[in-house]
């Protein structure tokens, strides 16, 4: 006790030693409280031992243990239990330093609170002991009578306990005291005896000891040992040399294992290893023994190796180097080409004798350098762990280091989410329909979750499945009054939660198809059936699918189209055949359906049916959350930000100026800060007690183009990181021995500064600190100078939308229009693909000559000439064994035409036909074995008489046209089977009556996607006969194109069709050769009249290559028709997808 203090506080304590314990029976037990407690101090060499051990009535037992210097509490259960029972909690760390630890136990009614000196560790107390009383408490020792399997077998506790309370029973002073409710076992004494141990620490890469070695050891014999403790996986632990013989022994540490090597001339004569995990903070003993002809190493007393040399080791005078060699000494004294050690030392001895270390402290003996003796500075950084989300924390002497491998977060300390937080972020990144990890709180508590993405139709949904989405059949039964399902969901209750929270809408629709089974009764009565839904265990809803909350109805109740117009649900018509009440729940707070209850099944003759789909949730009210500062001057301020330990701050911005201040949040000193410092520069600086730090990325592009760029900033309490888009990352390491907290309590500050002072000029959206979501629109709407919102993101996005689609404008996100493109999706990014038989001919007519007669006073030139090219761009891919096969063909009513086909050679060949009077000119590729059965790429892009072809990744092939370059009065592309070929030659009429059978996908001819428009759109103006079938065939990774698929096939068509709709594959061949036959002489007839025009004009109207041009986007190179063509196009395929 210190003399400066004015009173002297009692103390109790007990020595145990190791084979000794006290035992407590407690006949009468003490009054029940809310809470009760364990407290005392003790300490101890020894790492391992039981404190406590605290039995109740129905064999329940607490057990407090020391295992490898860690407070671990069990719980035991019955004579059954396992030894190692349960884990309710650990805590502590290198608890075995021989200094006084704290610890106190307190149950209360819910929990159990363990606190080791500052450190507290909560538990939810396991049910069986919220009624628990103790009857009997063992200290140093488990005495169960046993009942119960100890813990530890055979490892009591060594040391001292001092001031051991169970509430208020002092235990120890009842011992002292010879109470009769205490038992002895053992040598137990009440005075803490003070082992002598000195230990020495090697804090760095220049400390050594250096020992002189002992002249006994002329004689052959030497002993060595010691104890060590350390986290570093290598080391040197000893080396000396024999300077006459030129050997040197080293014995070290590597990969955790103790190795001896001893090496001559620069050759190991010998190598020895024992030992394992040697680098877990634990102190190991070692030792190293010579006897004339024999070598050994020991570790922990009970491994080693052992081995025979005819190295005589004379030591008397050779010096011992531990832990490293002197930064001044020559390399024949002392060498170490091993790492240096770091760690501690204790009991080290020779021949047997402990050595001095005070001696050598006092420069009395030996030599020493940068060593802290009379202490161990061992520090474990993993306890407590600064992992977060179950990362695995290892560590050397000087630095931690996070495993964070299958957790799904990164970072220095798995702080930061690798995923998105919802299908909405995956989407803008270009991802397509598909299951994806979504963490919706980011790098906050909420694991990450496995979940469906439905990126196909307009919105970006989140669909979550549960047990029985499928159509479920229910029978009458007079045994049950009811039947119930509950439905588990595979996403836990929180991210359930979460996700509605966080999502702009949700659905689930709710089935019911009934036979004589009513359903809800009347909203006067009782319901017969219910379902349960919401947050939680949720609430009883007794309204349906379609209906309001609280309504009592259905869907057709709402609409009054009920059956029965006396009730408010089909179902309740009980009519004596098939009706049903579906519909959609969409009212967030009572989704999602959890159970349901169908109550009007028992009546014979009743049949029913239902469906709970999954829960489907779109829309991410915090990805689109923005702002717009139009003042330097204005911010918007949030609470204070609490990172103390981890802080994680992302968001995007888009600007025209070049600095700006983003986010400021200010301490008494500390402070965080991140800003715009100029065009291409981001700076993040903060400061937590160890002065200022700043963290740069300079970038390659400017960032203040108005367009979207994204930051994320992460501090921890190893390294501060920031990210501009995907530019390299830049890293600050914080000081190994730092301050650590970052404390503040000013404002956040967004958008600006406390000053008012470099104030940011434009758009910030998306702003998360630690996962959580700051609503910044909200905060606008009440701010001068900030308005909520931010428009334009087709800049920034707009190379998201592929293959010719177009990004358009919303307020909320963009949607790409994918019209003029080939493909379908989000992104204009799913192919069209078909397979074709030798028979499927799709026909796309650009004008029908049956059109002229509608306008008596229109004549044909004014019809067609509108329908001269001066250029194609062509696109599809194909895959196909055929050939010679037929691609595409496009005719015009003069007589010309453009022919895409495979030759006999299986080489590609395009011949055009632009003058009725001359030759058609061939242009063959030289790209060879294209009816391989392998899919293969094909453009072609003609400009006046400049042809280009490009096959897959081959080199562009150019030609030139001699005869004309203008194709006059287009009249219909074909795909297939070409049924009207009266201006092909006979070669080329046989290859078109071969049809094509294959595959063919994303065929575009300028603006127009003939196989879309057939496949998607059955109003645009095509023409399909045979059978069609959509198909994946044109994906690159479809290893087999004939391969029986998923399809969804034209010909399916109801018996009952529109007769001013074409049929598709319903004319048998014989109808087909009259069809033909009869449209053949119609087109002779119409072609001549389009002849006889043509010669009455004199004047042909051409599209110029200015023209052509300045029909187009800024950003197309397209040849399309002109306006009025593409007029009928646009409206039959006007598909667009939308973010929201």
């Amino acid at each position: 006790m210190s003399p400066t203090l004015c009173c002297s506080v009692a103390s109790d304590v007990a020595n145990f030693d190791g084979s000794s314990s006290l035992v407590y029976r407690l006949s009468v037990l003490p009054s029940r409280t809310a809470m009760e407690i364990i407290s005392l101090k003790f300490k101890t060499l020894k790492n391992s031992g039981t404190l406590f051990h605290a039995e109740g009535r129905r064999d329940h037992s607490l057990t407090l243990v020391l295992e490898k210097g860690r407070l671990l509490l069990y719980h035991q259960k019955g004579v059954t239990s396992p030894s190692g029972g349960q884990l309710l909690v650990s805590l502590g760390s290198l608890l075995d330093d021989q200094h006084w630890h704290r610890v106190k136990l307190e149950r209360l009614s819910t929990h159990l609170n363990l606190i080791v000196d500052k450190n507290t560790q909560q538990v939810h107390i396991p049910a069986e002991l919220s009624h628990w009383d103790i009857h009997q408490l063992c200290l140093g020792a488990v005495q169960s009578h046993g009942l119960q399997k100890p813990i530890l077998s055979n490892r009591n506790f060594h040391g001292c306990l001092e001031n051991l309370l169970y509430n208020d029973l002092n235990l120890i002073d009842l011992a002292k005291q010879n109470n009769p409710q205490v038992t002895v076992v053992g040598n137990v004494t009440f005075s803490c005896a003070e082992p002598v141990s000195v230990g020495v620490t090697f804090t760095d890469s220049h400390s050594f000891l250096q020992l002189p070695g002992l002249t006994s050891w002329s004689s052959g014999f030497i002993s060595i040992a010691l104890q060590f403790r350390t986290w570093n996986k290598v080391g040197l632990l000893l080396t000396f040399n024999l300077p006459q013989q030129q050997v040197i022994v080293w014995l070290y540490l590597s990969e955790t294992r103790l190795h001896l090597q001893i090496n001559k001339a620069g050759r190991a004569l010998l190598e020895l290893s024992a030992g394992s995990g040697l680098s877990d903070g634990q102190w190991h003993s070692v030792e190293f023994n010579a006897r004339h002809d024999h070598l050994s190493i020991t570790v922990d007393k009970d491994e080693g190796a052992t081995a025979h040399t005819s190295i005589q080791l004379p030591l008397t005078d050779s010096q011992l180097f531990f832990g490293g060699c002197p930064a001044q000494e020559s390399s024949q004294e002392c060498r170490n080409p091993f790492k240096v050690f770091q760690g501690c030392m204790r009991l080290l001895t020779l021949d047997n004798q402990p050595v001095d270390l005070i001696k050598v402290q006092q420069r009395l003996l030996g030599n020493y350098s940068h060593l802290q003796i009379d202490m161990c500075g061992i520090i474990d950084r993993c306890s407590p762990s600064h992992c977060e989300h179950g990362g695995r924390c290892t560590q050397s002497w000087s630095t931690f280091h996070c495993n964070c491998s299958n957790s799904g977060y990164r970072g220095a300390t798995c702080h930061s989410s690798t995923y998105a937080q919802s299908c909405e972020a995956y989407k803008h990144k270009g991802n397509a329909s598909g299951h994806y990890y979504i963490d919706v709180d980011g790098s906050g508590p909420i694991k990450p979750q496995l979940i469906y993405c439905n990126m196909t139709e307009d919105r970006a949904w989140m669909v979550i499945q549960h047990n029985n989405t499928e159509l479920t059949r229910v029978h009458s039964s007079p045994e049950r009054n009811q039947h119930s399902a509950h439905f588990d969901y595979t996403s836990e209750e929180e991210q359930l939660a979460a996700i509605i929270s966080q999502s702009e809408h949700c659905e689930q629709e709710l089935s019911y198809h009934c036979r004589k089974s009513r359903l809800l009764n009347t909203p006067e009565g009782d319901p017969f059936s219910w379902w349960v839904g919401g947050p939680g265990p949720g609430q009883v809803q007794t309204y349906w699918g379609g209906a309001k909350p609280g309504s009592q109805q259905c869907a057709c109740g709402l609409q009054d189209s009920c059956l029965d117009l006396n009730h408010y649900c089909n179902c309740d018509a009980d009519y004596d055949q098939w009706a049903n009440d579906s519909g959609l729940l969409t009212h967030k707070e009572t989704l999602p359906v959890r159970s349901l209850v169908l109550g009007d099944i028992q009546r014979p003759g009743s049949e029913a049916a239902y469906r709970v789909g999954p829960l489907r949730c779109h829309g991410d009210k915090n990805f689109w959350n923005a702002a717009f500062f139009d003042k330097a001057t204005s911010y918007l301020h949030f609470p204070t930000f609490h990172g103390e330990l981890n802080a994680d701050i992302s968001f995007l911005f888009k600007t025209t100026s070049s600095s700006g201040v983003f986010l400021e949040n200010l301490g008494i000193k500390d402070f965080i800060r991140i800003e715009l410092s100029s065009s291409f520069e981001v700076l993040f600086s903060f400061d937590v007690g160890n002065g200022p730090l700043e963290v740069r990325v300079m970038t390659s592009v400017p960032l203040n183009d108005n367009r979207w760029h994204s930051v994320r900033a992460e501090r921890n309490v190893k390294e501060a990181s920031l990210r501009v888009d995907e530019f390299p990352a830049a890293t600050q390491e914080a000081p190994s021995d730092g301050h650590i907290h970052l404390q503040l309590n000013s404002q956040l500050f967004i958008g600006g500064t406390a000053s008012r002072q470099k104030g940011f000029l434009g758009c910030i959206r998306s702003l998360q600190l630690n996962g959580v979501t700051l609503d910044l629109e909200e905060r606008a709407r009440i701010t001068p100078g900030v308005r909520p919102g931010c428009p334009g993101h087709c800049s920034s996005y707009g190379s998201l939308c592929q293959n010719q689609g177009r990004c358009v404008e919303r307020a909320n996100g963009f949607s790409c229009d994918c019209g003029q493109s080939a493909y379908t999706g989000a992104f204009c990014h799913k192919e069209i693909s078909a397979n074709f038989k030798s028979t499927t001919s799709i026909a796309y007519i650009l004008k029908e000559p049956y059109e002229l007669s509608r306008n008596s006073s229109a004549l044909p030139w004014s019809v067609y000439s509108d329908m001269t090219l001066k250029g194609e761009n062509i696109s599809l891919s194909f895959r196909t064994s055929q050939s010679p096969a037929l691609l595409l063909y496009v005719n015009s009513f003069y007589r010309e035409y453009l022919a895409l086909l495979i030759n006999k050679h299986d080489e590609l060949e395009l011949r055009y036909k632009l003058h009725s009077s001359r030759d058609v000119e061939v242009l063959e590729s030289r790209v060879m074995n294209l009816a391989d059965g392998h899919l293969h790429t094909v453009a072609i892009r003609r400009l006046a008489d400049t042809v280009s072809i490009q096959i897959d990744q081959n080199a562009r092939e150019d030609f030139n046209l001699t005869s004309d370059v203008e194709f006059n009065s287009i009249k219909s592309l074909i795909l297939g089977r070409v049924h009207e070929s009266e201006e092909l030659s006979a070669e080329l009429t046989t290859v078109a009556s071969l049809g094509f059978t294959g595959c063919l996908s994303a065929v575009r001819f300028n603006s127009i996607s003939p196989l879309k428009a057939a496949l998607l759109h059955p109003d645009s103006p095509v023409i399909v006969t045979g059978p069609l079938a959509q198909s994946s065939c044109g994906s690159s990774s479809s290893a087999n194109p004939y391969a029986a698929e998923t399809t969804h096939s034209l010909s399916d068509q109801p018996a009952s069709v529109d007769p001013g709709q074409p049929l598709v594959n319903a004319i048998r061949s014989d109808s087909a050769l009259i069809g033909g036959v009869i449209a053949v002489v119609i087109f002779v007839t119409v072609s001549v009249l389009v002849i006889m025009a043509r010669f009455i004009c004199s004047r042909k109207e051409t599209y110029r290559n200015q023209e052509v041009k300045a029909a187009q986007p800024e950003d197309s190179h397209e040849f399309p028709f002109s306006s009025q063509a593409d007029s009928q196009i646009a409206p039959s395929e006007n598909q667009k997808e939308y973010f929201i």
